[in-house]
């Protein structure tokens, strides 16, 4: 399936970013032209069921990640994704063949521990999507005004059929091995890289950092701190 995109920047040094779960591109508001200022060509997409992307009547991790191969270029120098995007590009990565990947406080483990909070969390995840703009910027202080106005947005366009992905244990997983050069950057106290899975990863070869004081959106909680992070990387 071809997605949607937006772009920022010209040439072949392509970067290709992939949201989280109820967001849609324009997460990357700030990102992406910070990139674009680096010199890449910068692809983010909106995901099925996510912004202008289509519904369809299935959604897997699968699904996606054969979504992004079908609408982006091969090779890109560097893929990026957050929450349910790095899940989605750890699954893409062998066909991609980026020459690096980040991965932002990546779905690979489920927050929802027992079973209880499993059947629970779709139910969460419906109330989480009919916020008002005053509820997103009370849970999340730091964002920016604009921020906080997409965000009602997207949770408006998202295709509420998309839950059954992200509250799906055996959905959640990290790589087995790592197939590229790859940095893991996580939320302060991450729900979804517990510390034993980012020690797991560090030993695997990946480079893990954690952005002090951040929530699960980094790059909208503290961009500064997420680009700092990203030093070394692009």
């Amino acid at each position: 399936m071809q997605l949607y995109t937006r772009e920022w920047g010209t040439g072949d040094r392509y970067a290709v970013l992939v949201h989280g779960v109820m967001s849609d591109s324009r997460t990357w508001r700030r990102v992406a032209p910070a990139l674009a200022d680096r010199g890449y060509h910068v692809i983010a997409v909106d995901l099925r069921g996510h912004g202008h992307s289509p519904r369809t009547p299935e959604y897997t991790a699968e699904l996606m990640a054969q979504d992004i191969v079908d609408t982006v270029p091969a090779r890109p120098e560097l893929v990026m994704g957050h929450s349910l995007g790095g899940l989605t590009v750890s699954l893409v990565v062998e066909r991609l063949d980026p020459q690096r990947v980040i991965y932002v406080d990546p779905a690979f483990s489920c927050p929802a521990t027992n079973g209880f909070q499993r059947w629970l969390a779709p139910a969460f995840l419906r109330t989480l999507a009919r916020q008002s703009a005053v509820r997103i910027a009370k849970r999340n202080p730091r964002w920016d005004p604009a921020d906080v106005a997409i965000e009602v947005e997207t949770f408006k366009a998202f295709d509420r059929a998309v839950l059954p992905v992200v509250v799906t244990p055996s959905a959640m997983r990290a790589p087995e091995v790592m197939a590229v050069p790859s940095l893991v950057m996580l939320a302060d106290n991450s729900q979804l890289v517990k510390p034993e899975l980012a020690e797991r990863l560090r030993e695997d070869g990946y480079e893990v950092r954690i952005v002090p004081g951040s929530g699960h959106v980094i790059n909208r909680d503290d961009h500064d701190g997420f680009m700092k992070a990203l030093e070394g990387w692009i």
